[in-house]
């Protein structure tokens, strides 16, 4: 770390914001009305001085702008206007592209701290400074001169700065410390198939040091800020990785080195109630915390054995989901309507269909969630269970006792259920089962892993279910995928692709609409185009006329034929009418959403 001294006073031409000058210079600008400039005063000692900084004062009275569109004049907007005013690039700090290890490595804390500065980005030639006091830059020279190297300076948001200048600084020393005492203690002994022995060094890392704590508390609580759905922490053989998949795709986060990475794996292994002594076998366990703001929040975990040692999974569960509207997952009128007339009926079975990750839990708890009633027993036996609901009974599998989907379903019938849910139709036996509930006057809802909702139906064939006992019990099959959808705030229409539109409307005969959407990237979307998921839906109802054509030969296209006549539109087709409406692109359906291979017009 570069050992800078601590500037003394500005010289004569460095000036700091001053509140009067900053009003001022934005009525001049017509950005802020007279009347409204002269409310503003000077807010009370704040603890965070950021929060005493110019712009957040303005910023907190929540005005609009005094220019059409007459925008809401926020901190990030009070801070692009500086910029411009400042003839400086703005920035804003994406803690997923900043390394922390190689920013926090230009200068000391303390320096930082005094100047209100924050590196956010280091180069061969040069490192890229943030400030939110763009005419104080004697710090620049004397920085530029130690760690020869250009300074560029951004301007960024000042309470982004002192955020992050702590988390940053802080979950580096804590690495930092903990790498240490793992050197005084000795190399991690860690399960790696190619570890190097150095002799005469043993120990291990412990997992309950203050560090080690410091560092969990803040991967989990960066996880719940940056909408992650699942926080990998992979071992490699000298520096190990975290990785969080945000809508769908995988963000490398941190690297820290393997003996810290390996203490955290047994962290969260502490939290999860797992047997911390077990690296040679996969375990689960499950964590239950809030976030600072009071919102409960699940995370299952899952640990594999890998040639570096134990790779550790938490997949992050959010409770509000399950008190999300149908129509917030992205069900449309139609698929609605059906999809609650197959689970409002009290016999039958119900299957969801779809790879890992494509919402089938979601969309099973939140209609379990619903259908459980004071008058409705509603049992899950699950592996594992995904989230805990206190309106139903569930039950998670124990194979080591010889609990298994079979014989938790078998045990359910015995206590007195409406409604059943089971966790996946995996075989024969398990299939038996569900068809004896629904035969004997229950509600059977389960997942199957198939491409679209016709294979779920020869899926069964292939289990070994008999065709009549299909058309006796099954009542339709939902495919589902999750497709990412356009940022809102920079979406942007263009001109159609015709090609990729009859490519996902095929063989349907849709006219081609006039403009669809296209992503384009903002500060919103961290530049992807991209701002969350939503779902796609394939709805197939049993009807009389399928029930005529399920036999053990019936071939996969006649089902799919035949399920269009009776009304099922197709994931892609789904996909398309979302295109239509802006929500979603025609290559993210495309990527998602597996090709009809009925030829049109067949």
């Amino acid at each position: 770390m570069a050992e800078v001294k601590r500037h003394a006073a500005p010289s004569r031409g460095e000036r700091k914001l001053d509140l009067a000058e900053v009003v001022s210079l934005l009525v001049a600008d017509g950005i802020l009305r007279a009347d409204d400039a002269a409310a503003i005063r000077p807010a009370n000692v704040n603890k965070d001085p950021a929060e005493d900084h110019p712009l957040a004062i303005v910023a907190a009275r929540n005005l609009t702008s005094a220019k059409p569109p007459h925008k809401a004049v926020t901190l990030e907007f009070l801070t692009i206007w500086l910029a411009h005013r400042a003839k400086l690039p703005f920035q804003r700090i994406d803690p997923l592209k900043v390394d922390v290890t190689s920013v926090t490595a230009v200068m000391p804390y303390n320096y930082a701290k005094h100047h209100n500065i924050l590196c956010v980005a280091v180069q061969p030639d040069k490192v890229v400074i943030a400030t939110a006091e763009p005419y104080l830059t004697d710090w620049e020279k004397e920085l530029s001169r130690m760690l020869k190297r250009q300074i560029e300076r951004v301007v960024a948001s000042p309470l982004d700065i002192s955020r992050y200048l702590v988390e940053f600084y802080a979950l580096s020393r804590s690495v930092h410390q903990a790498k240490g005492s793992a050197q005084v203690s000795g190399s991690s002994e860690i399960a790696n198939l190619e570890q190097m022995v150095e002799l005469g060094r043993r120990g291990q890392l412990d997992a309950n040091d203050q560090h080690i704590v410091n560092i969990v508390d803040w991967l989990l609580q960066y996880a719940f800020d940056q909408r992650a759905s699942d926080i990998h922490v992979e071992p490699r053989r000298d520096e190990g990785s975290i990785r969080f998949r945000i809508d769908g795709v995988l963000h490398l986060v941190y690297q820290m080195p393997s003996a810290v990475l390996a203490a955290v794996t047994s962290r969260i292994k502490i939290l999860g109630r797992m047997d911390l002594a077990e690296k040679r076998r996969p375990l689960d366990g499950r964590i239950k915390t809030k976030t600072p703001d009071g919102k409960e929040i699940e995370l299952r975990l899952s640990t594999m054995p890998t040639a570096f040692g134990e790779k550790l999974v938490m997949r992050i569960f959010d409770p509000d989901v399950l008190v999300r509207s149908f129509r917030d997952l992205g069900f449309n009128s139609d698929e609605l309507t059906r999809w609650q007339g197959m689970v409002g009926q009290s016999t039958g079975i119900v299957l969801v269909t779809g790879p890992t990750g494509s919402g089938k839990t979601t969309t099973l708890y939140s209609t379990l969630k619903q259908l459980a009633t004071a008058d409705v027993n509603v049992c899950t036996i699950e592996d594992p269970i995904e989230m805990v609901e206190p309106s139903f009974n569930q039950t998670q599998m124990q194979h080591n006792i010889g609990l298994d989907f079979a014989s938790g379903v078998r045990a359910l019938l015995r206590q007195d259920p409406d409604i059943i849910m089971v966790g996946e139709i995996r075989d024969l036996e398990t299939a038996e089962m569900a068809v004896q509930a629904a035969l004997t006057g229950h509600l059977v809802l389960s997942t199957l892993h198939t491409n679209d909702a016709p294979s779920a139906i020869t899926r069964l064939l292939d289990l070994g279910v008999a065709p009549y006992l299909i058309n006796a019990t099954v009542l339709g099959v939902l495919a589902q995928r999750l497709v990412r959808t356009l940022c809102p705030h920079c979406k942007q229409p263009g001109p159609v692709d015709a090609a990729g539109w009859k490519e996902i409307t095929r063989p349907w005969k849709t006219s081609v609409p006039e403009k669809i959407y296209s992503p384009k990237g903002c500060l919103e979307c961290r530049d992807t185009g991209f701002l969350g998921r939503v779902g796609i839906y394939e709805i197939l109802t049993l009807t009389s006329g399928l029930r005529g054509i399920v036999r053990p030969s019936v071939e996969l296209d006649a089902l799919r034929e035949q399920a269009r006549k009776d009304g099922m539109r197709s994931l892609r087709l789904s996909g398309a009418e979302k295109v239509h409406a802006g929500t979603t692109t025609i290559e993210e359906v495309i990527k998602m959403a597996p090709a009809d291979n009925q030829a049109a017009g067949a």
